[in-house]
């Protein structure tokens, strides 16, 4: 295989890489019933005109399996973070107590276990659709290394290996859906 052909590969492998990570950020935004500290990823607070996420200015921990604590750092951010927690609109309550802001993680309800279930879901898809996107990029950049004079046996080598990487992208995908739709589904 050439350089440019392993560079190809290489780069789809990474792109498709990074796809699979991002579905694991989003899965962990997706709550289960159990609290988490990763539920509040995505919060962020204007802290002195930056918005900055919620884990830069404050600890945040969890007690037991039904309640988040966050302490910031700063007593006065409290309100702030009280309001920007509301504004991110993650279905939580937080309790100020002048010292902490509490979150009591309610059961979820077999209607919002749906929803979240249809959400992961969604993230799923999105998913695929991104590796599909590297392996159509990719494929494109095998079709220019066959103009450019690399032989046609291996090109149609690389296409298959991409094919084969893409394939098994998907099915990770796949297999990290289930797993978190039974854990959401889970009761």
């Amino acid at each position: 295989m050439t350089e440019e052909s392993q560079f190809c590969l290489d780069e789809a492998k990474e792109g498709m890489e990074h796809a699979m990570l991002h579905l694991d950020r989003e899965f962990h935004k997706i709550r289960a019933g159990k609290a988490n500290p990763q539920m509040l990823d995505g919060v962020r607070i204007d802290y002195y005109g930056a918005m900055s996420p919620i884990e830069n200015i404050a600890n945040i921990s969890t007690p037991d399996p039904r309640q988040i604590v966050i302490q910031p750092w700063e007593k006065n951010m409290i309100s702030v973070i009280e309001k920007a927690i509301l504004a991110a609109n993650l279905g939580f309550n937080p309790q100020n107590n002048g010292e902490i802001i509490r979150i009591a993680v309610p059961p979820l309800t077999e209607e919002r276990r749906k929803d979240l279930a249809k959400r992961a879901k969604a993230e799923a898809e999105n998913a695929k659709v991104s590796i599909r996107n590297i392996r159509r990029s990719a494929m494109d950049t095998a079709k220019k290394l066959e103009k450019d004079g690399i032989p046609e046996d291996e090109v149609k080598v690389l296409e298959k290996e991409i094919q084969d990487i893409t394939n098994h992208y998907i099915d990770n995908v796949d297999k990290q859906y289930v797993i978190k739709e039974k854990d959401i589904m889970t009761v």
